[in-house]
């Protein structure tokens, strides 16, 4: 069984669609159209009765809404019949107060923030938030944006790789089809999330001649034959719609 993306022009890249309640990785640079591609997958579950919850980490769900209200995804409708769910997991903490506590705080000891409200969520305490939605709202769909966030809460690297591992082989027990978006900054340096996740997907914005051109490429997708190439992404009505290969 497949589910569709509402992608147009994607799912017939990878048989039809998605397999359900696995862990997708979408990464992309800024511009490139990752939250678009989010909000059209959880838009299109939810006008069939699936319940999507879109998970934010830095962005604030209201300027998320704002954006894609200029899309015909009924986002609005989808949201009142809480078809569509919006959580906020990012810091919460007004700029300039850390600032001021470290004023006060002599520096000859080691001060611990993490009980502190604006502390960046670790993927243990983000996982724990999401599951209590899923078990809630029975949530099927799900975006998470963006991992790499939640990322860089360690200092020792081994350790940050460990629990990016962890997260995400729990994301795979949760019962939902999960898109996780994280920012790309070299498309040569593979991450653990790349590894674990079922599948990865790679949005390009780049110069091409003398255009910018937004495109997709379908890296990974275990159990599935799919298109490896580079096609068009281009923004419509609708949202995104992948078109012809770029050549």
């Amino acid at each position: 069984m497949r589910i569709q993306s509402g992608i147009e022009g994607f799912d017939e890249l990878v048989q039809g669609g998605l397999v359900p309640e696995r862990v997708y990785l979408l990464s992309g640079p800024p511009g490139s159209g990752k939250t678009t591609f989010g909000m059209q997958f959880l838009a299109q579950g939810a006008t069939f009765g699936e319940v999507g919850l879109y998970v934010s980490l830095l962005e604030s769900p209201q300027n998320i809404i704002n954006d894609m209200s200029n899309y015909s995804m009924n986002v609005a409708t989808l949201i009142k019949m809480k078809k569509l769910l919006f959580a906020d997991l990012g810091p919460r903490m007004e700029y300039g107060y850390m600032d001021d506590l470290h004023e006060v705080i002599s520096s000859d000891y080691e001060v611990s923030h993490s009980s502190v409200e604006g502390e960046a969520p670790s993927p243990a305490m983000v996982f724990k938030e999401i599951a209590a939605y899923v078990q809630e709202y029975n949530v099927k769909r799900l975006v998470i944006d963006s991992v790499s966030a939640i990322r860089f809460t360690t200092k020792d690297h081994g350790s940050e790789e460990k629990e990016m591992g962890r997260f995400i082989r729990n994301l795979k027990r949760i019962g939902c089809t999960t898109i996780l978006l994280s920012e790309m900054t070299d498309p040569n340096a593979y991450s653990t999330e790349q590894f674990a996740a079922h599948g990865v997907l790679f949005l390009h914005n780049f110069l091409y001649g003398k255009q910018m051109i937004r495109a997709l490429q379908i890296i990974k997708m275990r159990g599935t034959k799919h298109d490896c190439n580079m096609r068009q992404l281009e923004f419509g009505e609708r949202g995104l719609k992948v078109s012809s290969y770029l050549e």
